[in-house]
């Protein structure tokens, strides 16, 4: 017979991640003493303690480092038992949220969704628009059942799906362009830089050249394009994304002697295969359908 039981190893998990037994009472609705009886329990049925105070701090212990890393798994299996179990109960799930990376073809993924949207039309469909690791975040975090993502997931599944091309590029006009030469970095640095902050808010990552002395960070992909567009700065922009813009003559490739163009892999990344209800499976389907034989 188990000792333990999943609401202390619960309680546990909440003391060390709200940063306190009142912060975690708190956050779980709990009492404060509710909190230190569970706590205690478990470290009396495992006969080691899980906590040291150091002033009016509870810091964890060696033995309780590891033993919330244990904790921690055991808490993610069950949750996704619990998942597994409810769609295998209810059949198609009542709604889907998708994790998308704001570098990915928004065309592609809206049409996607439309087709998902006929096939179940009572399915509630949330998009999360992500930067980064932000998707992959969303879906370690249970906040979205499956994500697209520039990066690939410590844990989960992975799985690549297409490519998209990164143009370095500024509106025309632009001082750059007037160089009349090929460009180095060296030139760039004297220009303004427009990049894209990672949306994850524990771990964010940054990708490609950032040597620009003169940087404007924004959140959104879409902020990035129209302050290229109005002549701010200069970019590298994903191609479906400006492709009408570079068509127009707005927007102009800058004539760098390297690295004007990055090919960037995108993958479709979820925790756990067998926790995927109707919905996201036909989703999975269509989206290795629709990108099959897109243009890198």
């Amino acid at each position: 017979m188990q000792k333990t039981t999943l609401e202390q190893w619960r309680m546990f998990k909440a003391v060390v991640e709200y940063g306190g037994f009142s912060q975690a009472a708190q956050a779980v609705h709990k009492s404060q003493s509710t909190v230190h009886h569970a706590v205690g329990k478990l470290e009396e049925s495992l006969g080691t303690p899980l906590f040291k105070l150091e002033g009016r701090k509870a810091i964890l212990t060696d033995n309780g480092e590891l033993l919330l890393r244990r904790g921690r798994f055991l808490l993610e299996e069950v949750a996704r038992i619990e998942t597994v179990a409810k769609a295998l109960s209810t059949g198609i799930e009542a709604s889907l949220s998708v994790a998308v990376d704001s570098a990915f073809p928004q065309e592609l993924i809206f049409r996607v969704l439309q087709r998902i949207s006929i096939k179940f039309p009572q399915l509630k469909v949330e998009v999360v628009e992500t930067v980064l690791s932000g998707a992959n975040e969303a879906v370690a975090e249970r906040r979205a059942t499956l994500g697209i993502s520039p990066l690939m997931m410590d844990s989960g599944l992975n799985e690549e799906i297409c490519q998209v091309a990164f143009v370095a590029v500024a509106k025309e006009g632009h001082p750059l362009h007037q160089l009349e030469r090929l460009l180095t970095y060296e030139d760039l640095k004297a220009h303004r830089q427009i990049v894209v902050r990672d949306s994850s808010a524990k771990a964010p990552a940054s990708a490609g050249w950032l040597g620009s002395e003169q940087r404007w960070t924004v959140s959104h992909m879409r902020t990035s394009i129209d302050l290229v567009c109005k002549g701010i700065g200069y970019a590298w922009l994903p191609l479906p994304s400006i492709q009408q813009y570079l068509d127009e003559g707005l927007l102009l490739p800058l004539n760098l002697e390297r690295g004007s163009r990055r090919t960037v892999s995108f993958y479709l990344n979820y925790a756990d295969s067998d926790s995927l209800g109707p919905a996201a499976r036909e989703l999975l389907g269509e989206l290795r359908y629709r990108t099959m034989n897109m243009p890198s």
